[in-house]
């Protein structure tokens, strides 16, 4: 091999690492910094202060008022049913007192035993559920990172709808904590498709390797399957005329395949509204719509009907469960189940009303607007 073949080699092998394009980068890709947390600290605070979620990242919420609820003590059995990017995990994990240290490696108490670098060890354990094959690895590491070990956590793949099969294998839990939205790794990422903002496929799985994409979906939809799906899952007041547009795009032989094309059909389709209200409307039509599509192909009313009847099942006596919903079909679902375990006399107590992130999470972290958080307690 010459020196010119050579040099030619070296040129393909090595590829420069994307770079900040200006102070505000759009690309996904492009924001390198965002996505080692550890490394540029300053760059993820600069992000979070301005109210907005770096990319790859995932700000919990609703974090005091669920610890303030479950009041977890070390010993106990919990599940995180929605592990995600771990962080209510991580919270959760530090009230089991995993984090305490002892000068005194031979010391022991109640709580639990040392381990070989002084540590105590909770007796208590948690385990956490998600189905994202690509987002649990990252969180796997991520946890191990910070000293959360096989130990004290188990994480399964699996889907939150089958609790009771995890519950016949390690038993029934303590607490218990639900986070039903989507995180915003993965809405971020256009590849996921998740999102009208950016171009990618219309995938919206939350698991890309089972079931079909949101594209494939529609393919052999009816309008009226398509309303009532836009009505159900998401209360698009515009049902009717957006679910007949896109029949009517695909009727033409225009498939409806990235989320720019199902954006762009919902933008010409409301151009009939005022001129003061259309923008504003067409970014909530937009995102009701891609939530419809997102509810349809995860089947999420199924897999969270079949989460709930669970509970009386998989919580143990006494034991508490929060969820966080973030629309309000989920929402309704929650409180009905809850209220007839109430009056079935399963549950000793019920939240009256829903419990709202504070003024000041919202402004920090614009995604906590929508949140409902319910809890009930077993008899």
């Amino acid at each position: 091999m010459d020196n010119q073949e050579q040099q030619e080699q070296n040129k393909e092998q090595h590829k420069r690492r994307v770079r900040y394009k200006g102070t505000h980068p759009r690309n996904f890709k492009e924001k390198y910094k965002e996505h080692q947390p550890d490394k540029y600290a300053d760059t993820i605070q600069k992000v979070i202060n301005k109210g907005s979620t770096p990319a790859g990242m995932h700000i919990s919420i609703c974090v005091d008022e669920i610890l303030d609820f479950l009041q977890i003590k070390p010993g106990q059995k919990g599940l995180d049913a929605t592990l995600g990017y771990g962080g209510h995990t991580s919270h959760m994990l530090k009230c089991l007192g995993i984090e305490s240290h002892k000068n005194d490696k031979n010391d022991k108490n109640d709580q639990g035993h040392l381990n070989g670098e002084g540590h105590i060890n909770s007796l208590g354990h948690l385990y956490a559920l998600d189905i994202d094959p690509i987002e649990i690895v990252k969180t796997k590491k991520r946890l191990e990172d910070m000293g959360f070990g096989p130990d004290i956590l188990t994480i399964i793949r699996q889907n939150f709808g089958n609790v009771a099969q995890v519950s016949e294998e390690v038993g029934r839990f303590d607490f218990m904590l639900a986070d039903l939205g989507v995180s915003s790794m993965q809405i971020d990422n256009p590849e996921r498709g998740f999102s009208y903002k950016t171009e990618g496929p219309l995938d919206l799985r939350l698991n890309p390797e089972s079931g079909v994409s949101a594209a494939e979906r529609l393919k052999d939809i009816t309008q009226v399957e398509l309303e009532g799906m836009l009505i159900e899952n998401s209360d698009e007041p515009y049902a009717t005329e957006i679910s007949k547009a896109m029949i009517q795009s695909m009727r033409k032989g225009k498939p409806i395949l990235t989320t720019s094309d199902l954006r762009e059909i919902i933008e010409n389709t409301l151009q009939f509204l005022p001129a003061d209200i259309r923008k504003d409307t067409i970014k909530k039509s937009c995102q009701r719509t891609f939530q419809a599509l997102r509810i349809d192909v995860n089947s999420e009313f199924e897999v969270l009907e079949s989460f709930l009847e669970a509970l009386p099942d998989v919580l143990a006596p006494g034991g508490r469960i929060a969820i966080l919903t973030f629309h309000s079909g989920e929402d309704r679902l929650v409180k009905r189940t809850f209220k007839r375990f109430y009056n079935e006399g399963i549950f000793s107590e019920i939240s009256k009303d829903v419990i709202r992130p504070s003024a000041e999470e919202c402004n920090r972290n614009g995604r906590a607007r929508s949140t409902k958080m319910r809890w009930a307690i077993r008899s």
